[in-house]
């Protein structure tokens, strides 16, 4: 997902690929809004500290529900143009529990669901 943010066209990163649904509608909104003010977003994601937090494989779509931290930290918005740094709050989280949800697609497992959790992590 953050090769998509950092391509300000938001074609080069397959985001179909393994996002789907609500999570896809999201990540394509706040990307294209983040490029229409000529933001970018380059360095890096990290997820660490993983865990199934429950499941639903005998439904007609299986799921898994998933808690993890997420570690945005090292993800900086950029101006387009001049790769200037984009001045952010000093209180906002980069650390955070995420609650993601996965289904099983006839294309793969896909992410349809991501909420932050507004904890710190």
């Amino acid at each position: 997902m953050q090769a998509f943010y950092a391509d300000r066209e938001g074609t080069s990163a397959g985001l179909k690929q393994y996002a789907a649904s609500e999570a896809l509608s999201v990540a394509e909104n706040a990307a294209g809004r983040a490029h229409a003010r000529n933001r970018v977003y380059i360095g890096k994601v990290t997820v660490s500290q993983s865990a199934v937090t429950g499941t639903d494989l005998d439904s007609k779509t299986p799921k898994v529900m998933l808690s993890s931290c997420l570690d945005v930290s090292q993800w900086q918005p950029v101006v387009a143009d001049t790769r200037k740094p984009v001045e952010l709050p000093a209180n906002r989280l980069t650390k955070y529990l995420i609650a993601t949800t996965v289904e099983k697609w006839p294309q793969g497992w896909r992410v349809v669901r991501d909420e932050p959790q507004g904890k710190k992590c």
